[in-house]
C-alpha cells in the first residue's frame, strides 16, 4: 500500500489554538476544521505552503462534533467548491445540523455548576459566531466503515464515543496513523482537566485504541497535557502514545475513586467555593486550576461520574 503524507494544519483561537490534518491522497482530506475563521486564516495558507489547494480536497473527515472542530466545517466545504463530502458520526450529527444544540448541551450539563445566568445567551453568540453554518453531512457513520480516499489509500472508521456520543478515530490503514480528535485527553488541554460526557465509555474506548487499534503514530486533536503538566505535543510516536493512552486510563481511574470515596459529600464550608459541589474531589486530586473557564471539562466530566455512580441529589 502507499502511503498518504500526513501534514498537521494549525489555526489560531483562543488560549491553545486549533489543529487539523491534511491527508494528501489522491482524493485529499482534512480531518477537523477549527471554527469558522480556520479555513481562511489557518488551512488555506498551511496548504499554499505545502503547494497545495483548498480546493482539491475531496474528504472532510470530522471525529466529533464541538464547535472548535467542525465550526469550519460549511466554510471548508464551500471553499472546495461544495466537492468535498462531509462525514460525521450519527450520534454526533444533530451538532452540525443545528448551532441550537450546541447551547442544550451547555444547558443540560455543565451550565448547572457555573452559576451564569447568562450563559446559555452566551453560548447562542458563541455558536452563531464560530461555527460557519449548519449544514446536512453527506456521510453519515456509524463506526466499523473503510472510506476510500482514491488509488489504494484509506481509511477505517472506529467509533470511540466518551468525549462525545459520536466521537470517532480514523486509522490511515496500512500506516496505523490514527486521528482520535479529543478522544484521548491525557491530563487535559488548557483547563488542565480531561473532558467526557461518559466515562465508562470514555474508558472502554481508550482501552480499545490501547489493545486493538494500537496506533503507530498518533494525532491528537490538541496538545493535551502529561502528568508533568507539560504540553505532549499533537503527533505521538509509538511509545508516546502507547504512554498518552495509559496516562489517561490510569488519571480516569483516580477520577472514578475520588468521586466515589468523595461523591457529594461537600460541607457547608465548601458551598461558596468555584469547585462546588465537588470540592473535596478537587482538593484530592490537586485540581487547583479555574473550573469555570469554557469548555469547563471539570464540571462536564464530574457530572457524568455523578450520573453513573448514582450520587444525583
Amino acid at each position: 500500500m502507499t502511503g498518504a503524507a500526513v501534514h498537521p494544519l494549525f489555526s489560531p483561537w483562543g488560549r491553545f489554538g486549533l489543529y487539523s490534518y491534511f491527508i494528501d491522497a489522491p482524493e485529499p482530506a482534512i480531518v477537523d476544521t477549527g471554527i469558522a475563521s480556520s479555513p481562511a486564516k489557518g488551512l488555506i495558507p498551511a496548504l499554499e505552503a505545502l503547494g497545495r489547494s483548498i480546493e482539491e480536497v475531496r474528504w472532510i473527515l470530522l471525529t466529533h462534533g464541538h464547535i472548535d472542530h467542525l465550526g469550519g466545517a460549511k466554510a471548508l466545504w464551500e471553499l472546495t467548491g461544495g466537492k468535498a463530502k462531509v462525514v460525521i458520526h450519527a450520534a454526533d450529527a444533530p451538532l452540525l445540523r443545528s448551532r441550537q444544540v450546541h447551547v442544550e448541551d451547555y444547558v443540560n450539563g455543565r451550565s448547572r455548576y457555573l452559576k451564569d445566568p447568562g450563559g446559555a445567551e452566551n453560548q447562542a453568540r458563541t455558536a452563531q459566531a464560530v461555527i460557519s453554518g449548519e449544514m446536512e453531512p453527506a456521510v453519515l457513520l456509524q463506526g466499523g466503515e473503510t472510506l476510500s480516499l482514491g488509488g489504494d489509500v484509506t481509511v477505517s472508521v472506529h467509533h470511540v464515543p466518551g468525549h462525545t456520543p459520536g466521537s470517532v478515530a480514523y486509522v490511515l490503514d496500512g500506516q496505523d496513523a490514527v486521528f482520535t480528535g479529543d478522544a484521548v485527553q491525557i491530563h487535559g488541554a488548557a483547563n488542565r482537566f480531561p473532558g467526557y460526557t461518559d466515562p465508562n465509555a470514555y474508558r472502554a474506548s481508550l482501552e480499545y485504541l490501547r489493545d486493538e487499534v494500537r496506533p503507530q503514530r498518533l494525532y491528537l486533536g490538541h496538545p493535551y497535557r502529561g502528568a508533568d503538566g507539560e504540553p505532549n505535543g499533537v503527533e505521538l510516536d509509538r511509545e508516546r502514545a502507547r504512554r498518552a493512552l495509559q496516562e489517561s486510563l490510569d488519571l480516569e481511574a483516580r477520577i472514578r475513586n475520588s468521586m466515589s470515596d468523595a461523591g457529594l459529600q461537600d460541607g457547608p464550608e465548601d458551598v461558596d467555593s468555584v469547585y462546588f459541589p465537588f470540592a473535596r474531589v478537587a482538593a484530592d486530586l490537586g485540581y487547583t486550576s479555574d473550573p469555570t473557564l469554557e469548555p469547563s471539562p471539570f464540571f462536564t466530566t464530574l457530572d457524568g461520574y455523578r450520573t453513573q455512580l448514582n450520587l444525583l441529589s
